[in-house]
């Protein structure tokens, strides 16, 4: 396979037409694949990027229109031909109205089907569901700014709509980067408390001596250096929101001093005396999770559960992968504008690498890195010569016990169970990601079983 020629799919279970028309696009200059269904088309795409698909829409297991709405949902970046017959147009039209690039009508006309060949590979824009990325969540913190349409993410938006008119404490949990403060945002703009301010503060960032001046001001001459009195940040945000992010980091002495304002609504300046009644909803957020800092005696409980009346939590990029396209196309409209350039999209390939690439620095990580890429761009569309920083996917993988795949007549369901998943991860080589693919399982599950069996795993 020569990596420098476009790489071309054709999906057709006529092994003689498949044939011709494989060998005739191959004598264009293409690198030719095949695939005599839509479903082993599915797994195709899944296994490697193409620059366009050529499919035809009846096929006796999965056709076409079933096998482009999943092609399409796992990237929307690689343009497919649909090839129809004459009494089918109508579905053919409807295939463009689910994402197809263009339809050819069989017998194909082959000048016809070069130039659509080329156009598409001109002219490949990845299309998101702009109606997703502008319906509006808030004034100001709308479903612009919180891009996805996962399960995972629809959720957390219904949770959010609905705790967000309360006046319940909010605890957010999430890995770094993963937008922790833009949900803090979601809640506050969307409640009652929208025309009160919303004042945030990072708890990892400040010395706990300076915290506690920070959060609850201080009274001139209280320490070296206060030459005025000064509001805290729970006297500033009277009447509206309060975000402390990592509150997980906090000295257990000043957990005990927030518990107390949380409990009694008042505070009282450092070096001071006057009792200030406070009217402030607190949203707090932490990367990692509280129960086991309280088990090894670093958080408090009763703070744990002053704080956790309603608990989100936001999940990595990697668990929800069908976003990355829409994160990236958003982020790269975003810095394209700031920089005054044209940039339409990025290419199969490119786009294959960021849904693969397990983003351990989650949408932080994508935003940067399209940011540069679009700085350092040198076309119309990204490709990979503008991501040389995107590492490699990483390779995670588990130490599979010899001789525990093999399924027999008599084991038990959760033997079983076990067994099909080492199975699995033999095939892929003991790839974790992949074998979760194939099971239909999340990363976090797949992992969740093989601890409960015992597998020591790595990576």
């Amino acid at each position: 396979m020569n990596r420098n020629k476009p790489a071309i799919l054709i999906v057709d279970d006529d092994t003689a037409h498949r044939t011709m028309l494989k060998t005739l696009i191959a004598s264009w200059g293409y690198d030719m694949f095949e695939a005599d269904d839509g479903s082993e088309a599915i797994s195709c795409v899944k296994k490697r990027a193409y620059d366009l698909v050529l499919m035809d829409i009846r096929m006796m297991k999965i056709g076409g229109l079933e096998a482009l709405e999943q092609i399409k949902s796992f990237n929307p970046a690689i343009p497919v031909v649909i090839m129809t017959a004459y009494s089918s147009v109508e579905t053919a039209i409807n295939a463009l109205k689910s994402g197809a690039y263009d339809y050819l009508i069989k017998p194909l006309d082959f000048n016809k089907l070069k130039i659509t060949i080329n156009r598409a590979m001109e002219h490949a824009v990845l299309k998101i569901e702009n109606q997703s990325l502008r319906q509006s969540l808030a004034s100001y913190f709308d479903r612009r700014n919180i891009v996805g349409n996962s399960p995972a993410i629809e959720k957390l938006l219904d949770t959010v709509a609905q705790v967000a008119p309360s006046e319940a404490t909010i605890l957010i949990n999430g890995e770094s980067g993963t937008g922790k403060e833009l949900i803090a945002g979601a809640i506050h703009y969307n409640s009652h408390r929208k025309n009160g301010p919303f004042i945030k503060i990072n708890c990892a960032a400040i010395t706990e001596t300076l915290l506690e001046s920070e959060l609850f001001g201080h009274e001139k001459g209280s320490f070296t250096g206060a030459e005025r009195r000064k509001e805290g940040r729970f006297v500033q945000a009277a009447g509206g929101s309060l975000f402390l992010d990592e509150v997980s980091e906090m000295s257990l002495m000043m957990q005990v001093k927030l518990l107390r304002v949380l409990q009694e609504r008042e505070l009282t300046r450092v070096g001071g005396e006057q009792v200030i009644p406070i009217d402030v909803r607190v949203i707090a957020a932490a990367n990692r999770m509280l129960p086991p800092l309280i088990s090894e005696g670093r958080f408090r409980e009763d703070l744990y559960y002053r704080l956790n009346v309603v608990n989100l939590t936001i999940p990595p990029l990697r668990e929800r992968r069908e976003d990355i396209p829409l994160l990236a196309q958003h982020f790269l409209e975003k810095f394209a504008s700031l920089n005054r350039k044209f940039i339409r999209g990025f290419t199969p390939q490119t786009m294959d690498h960021l849904i693969r690439y397990d983003w351990p620095g989650n949408v932080r990580e994508l935003m940067n890195t399209v940011e540069r890429a679009v700085v350092m761009a040198r076309s119309d569309f990204l490709d990979d010569r503008d991501l040389p920083i995107l590492p490699s996917i990483p390779s995670k993988t588990v130490d599979i016990p010899a001789g525990h795949s093999h399924i027999t007549r008599d084991m038990p369901l959760v033997e079983v169970e076990k067994a099909a998943i080492l199975r699995t991860l033999e095939s892929t080589g003991g790839n974790k990601s992949q074998a979760a693919r194939l099971l239909g399982i999340t990363r976090k599950t797949l992992h969740s079983k093989l601890t409960s069996f015992g597998i020591i795993t790595k990576g």
